[in-house]
């Protein structure tokens, strides 16, 4: 009879085996997870540093949105304009809509709050739908701040308090710098301050949108000739603001340039698209040209 002394039988030996495929099974797993992690977590870094991109530059400080919120934020910016509104309504205006909504016109919100400045339906502020309309909301907005006593010298945590009734006032004032930036760039104080690195339009630019948004944004016309839109500015200023809103609104429009003067924004996804280029065409003083091919 043989000695089985010294070896190992193999009932002994499968419980032995369990534990090891075990830890080999959750190694794996955890290395597939944080692979995907780091997938998912590239991906928005991706994103974030080479997707499309706007930037607000104003006093050497700039801040970046995707294009759906600077597009947005110009909305905002053109209205206070249009109302004869001063810069620090804007200021007011963004920095509240980054704290309740990022700048995106979203559909859902707490109880029954919809849109940028998530506006109630129950409260007064319009039907969803008319909510939903980032002019309609952004001059629901400014009415109600113009009849706030001392909105245009009270800090911004008071007078958005007193706009949104927010149960998180000192929420806004986390978001003034921002707003200022914005509100400068996109207003025409700080020329060249708005550039938006973009994806080719899909299609012809939308010349009757541009036309309309003139309109109900600036109450300004537009002229149109082969491949171009001119818009007449009533000053230097309004002019630039103009120029940064179009930029701005090039990802709703199709637009694909912007001439003012002598510096023209192309449209584009490299570097150069964050830039205003001198040009060998300006265009004449106070006139804001948009390309449409």
């Amino acid at each position: 009879m043989r000695s089985t002394r010294g070896r190992v039988t193999l009932a002994e030996e499968q419980p032995r085996r369990g534990p090891r495929w075990i830890a080999r099974v959750l190694i794996l797993s955890f290395v597939a997870l944080v692979g995907l992690g780091a997938w998912f977590g590239g991906r928005g870094l991706f994103q974030s540093v080479l997707g499309p991109r706007c930037q607000a530059t104003a006093g050497g400080n700039s801040v970046d949105f995707d294009p759906e919120q600077m597009s947005n934020a110009a909305t905002i910016t053109a209205i206070a304009l249009h109302r004869g509104l001063p810069a620090r309504a804007a200021t007011i205006a963004l920095a509240t809509a980054i704290q309740e909504s990022k700048l995106r016109n979203i559909r859902y919100g707490d109880r029954d709050s919809v849109g940028l400045f998530q506006q109630r339906p129950s409260q007064g502020w319009g039907t969803v739908e008319e909510i939903l309309d980032p002019e309609y909301t952004t001059n629901k907005f400014y009415d109600a701040l113009v009849k706030i006593k001392n909105w245009d010298s009270d800090t911004i945590t008071v007078v958005a308090q007193k706009v949104q009734r927010s149960a998180y006032p000192e929420a806004y004032a986390d978001h003034e710098q921002e707003g200022r930036i914005l509100a400068s760039a996109l207003a025409g104080h700080s020329p060249r301050g708005v550039a938006c690195r973009l994806d080719d339009p899909e299609g012809e630019a939308d010349v009757a949108l541009v036309g309309r948004l003139l309109d109900n944004e600036y109450d300004l016309k537009s002229t149109a000739s082969e491949g171009t839109l001119t818009v007449k500015a009533p000053s230097d200023q309004i002019a630039w603001s103009i120029a940064s809103w179009s930029a701005a609104k090039a990802v709703d429009t199709g637009i694909t340039g912007v001439t003012i003067g002598d510096r023209r924004w192309t449209r584009g996804r490299d570097s150069d698209a964050w830039e205003w280029k001198p040009t060998d065409s300006p265009a004449p003083s106070r006139q804001v040209i948009l390309h449409l091919s």
